[in-house]
């Protein structure tokens, strides 16, 4: 995807966000997203920190102004950032190294009722399995009493969750894999590789496939809804 297709994208996407009202992508604003662009941010990652601005805007009591890019470049390249980190990726599209922000990890707890709370929302899909709807219901359970216990964990037994919440999560995975049909798993492959297309030959092939395996899980997730259950 060129530049201007990008920007285009973009502006739609904005366009809806801001309920019809277009702000065109002109000028500095260009030159604001070409420089996402040119640094690799995925566009569905750029959409997705745009939201993430949208939506705190929204919870805002008072006339709310339409939404501009320049409002929403820090929500962008703190996803940007994020996906890197799961990715593998520390290399940018220029081939210049980056400096990355580690965020503030969230509480143990407060990280396990996040989960939860989204395994519950997608639960009742009419398209899963039955046996996959069922390891779920288990799944929330246990995740349930691995919250109880968090909150006052320490030491090895707080390591003991974490341990264990990195299994759930491979397990998950796995199973969410068996949910999306050939056709779907070969989209999302491919989409893997177009949000890593400006990496790809800057990265070794150990880590090319690595960051591949990645994309391709973030997408699934995505697809399916689920969260992630590690905690790193």
């Amino acid at each position: 995807m060129d530049h201007s297709e990008y920007c285009r994208e973009i502006e739609s996407y904005l366009c809806r966000k801001n309920g019809g009202h277009l702000i065109r992508i002109v000028g500095p604003a260009f030159e604001l997203v070409s420089g996402w662009a040119e640094r690799g941010v995925p566009l569905k990652i750029a959409l997705g920190g745009i939201d993430r601005y949208c939506d705190r805007n929204q919870a805002k009591a008072g006339r709310r102004r339409p939404v501009r890019l320049e409002f929403c470049e820090a929500d962008i390249l703190d996803l940007f950032d994020d996906w890197r980190r799961a990715m593998g990726v520390t290399v940018a599209a220029a081939g210049t190294t980056e400096e990355e922000r580690t965020p503030r990890k969230p509480a143990l707890a407060g990280h396990v009722d996040r989960a939860i709370a989204r395994l519950l929302a997608v639960r009742p899909a009419p398209a899963w399995t039955e046996e996959f709807g069922g390891r779920l219901d288990a799944l929330v359970q246990e995740l349930d009493d691995l919250a109880g216990h968090a909150r006052h964990a320490r030491g090895d037994a707080r390591s003991r969750i974490i341990e264990r919440l990195a299994v759930l999560d491979a397990e998950l995975l796995a199973r969410a894999i068996d949910q999306i049909d050939p056709q779907q798993s070969l989209a999302l492959r491919r989409e893997a590789d177009e949000e890593l297309a400006a990496f790809g030959p800057r990265m070794s092939p150990e880590a090319r496939e690595h960051a591949r395996g990645a994309a391709f899980a973030r997408l699934v997730r995505e697809a399916l809804g689920l969260p992630v259950l590690r905690y790193e």
